[in-house]
C-alpha cells in the first residue's frame, strides 16, 4: 500500500499596505475615476471584483453606503466572489464624494451603460466598463513609478488593509465578517490575529510596568 504524505504548507497572513505608502500612492493619483476606485476597496473594504461590477443604482449618496450584489453581467467577465447581496456603509466623506464627482465630471456623458466606472479618452475601448486587467496594470505603475512597488502589494492589499484597521479599531468579528461578505468565518479569522506591531507594543507596556 502507498501512503500519501501531504505537507502542510504555512499560511501567509494579508499583508496591509503601510500608511505612508498609501499616503503617497493615494495623492498620487490624478484621474478621479482611478481615485474612487481604489478609495473603494481602501475605506469599503470592497474586493475590486465587487467595485467594477457596481452599477450606477447601487450606489447612495444620501444614506452613506453602497449596494454591492451578485453579477455576472461584466463584458470582461469581472465577478464579484461573494454569493450573496450585502450593504456596505461608507461613512469617510472622500469616498463618496469621489465616486460623485467622477460621475458628475468625469465619466463620460454619452455613456449609457449601466457599470460606474468605464474607459475613457478616445480609444476603441472608449465607454466600455472598466476590467480587472487595466485596475491590476495601472496599480502597478503607478507603484513602479513612486517607487514604492513590492510583490504583496496588489489592489486587494487594500481591503486587507481595511479589514485589518477595522479590526484593530475594535470592530467585532461577526461584523467583519458582514462587512467584508466572508461566507465563512474562517476567511475572517485571518484578521483576527494580534499584529506583530500590537504584539510589541504590549511587550512594551508590559515590560515598562515590571521595572
Amino acid at each position: 500500500m502507498r501512503r500519501t504524505v501531504t505537507v502542510k504548507q504555512p499560511q501567509r497572513l494579508p499583508r496591509p499596505v503601510d500608511e505612508a505608502v498609501l499616503e503617497q500612492f493615494i495623492g498620487s493619483l490624478k484621474r478621479l475615476r482611478d481615485l474612487a476606485v481604489f478609495l473603494l476597496m481602501l475605506d469599503g473594504g470592497l474586493r475590486p471584483g465587487e467595485v467594477l461590477s457596481l452599477h450606477l443604482d447601487d450606489i447612495s449618496y444620501g444614506r452613506r453606503r453602497v449596494t454591492v450584489r451578485k453579477r455576472d453581467d461584466h463584458p470582461r467577465g469581472v465577478r464579484g466572489k461573494s454569493r450573496t447581496e450585502r450593504v456596505v456603509d461608507l461613512h469617510e466623506p472622500r469616498t463618496l464624494d469621489a465616486v460623485s464627482r467622477y460621475v458628475m465630471h468625469e465619466r463620460p456623458l454619452d455613456a449609457t451603460s449601466p457599470f460606474v466606472f468605464l474607459v475613457g479618452g478616445r480609444g476603441t475601448r472608449r465607454l466600455e466598463p472598466l476590467g480587472y486587467d487595466a485596475v491590476v496594470r495601472l496599480f502597478a505603475r503607478r507603484l513602479d513609478k513612486l517607487g514604492l512597488r513590492t510583490p504583496e502589494t496588489t489592489p486587494h492589499a487594500l481591503r486587507h488593509t481595511h479589514a485589518t484597521a477595522m479590526w484593530e479599531g475594535g470592530m467585532r468579528e461577526l461584523s467583519l465578517q458582514k462587512r467584508l461578505g466572508h461566507a465563512s468565518p474562517e476567511s475572517t479569522k485571518v484578521y483576527t490575529r494580534v499584529s506583530d506591531e500590537a504584539v510589541l507594543a504590549d511587550y512594551t507596556r508590559a515590560l515598562e510596568s515590571n521595572r
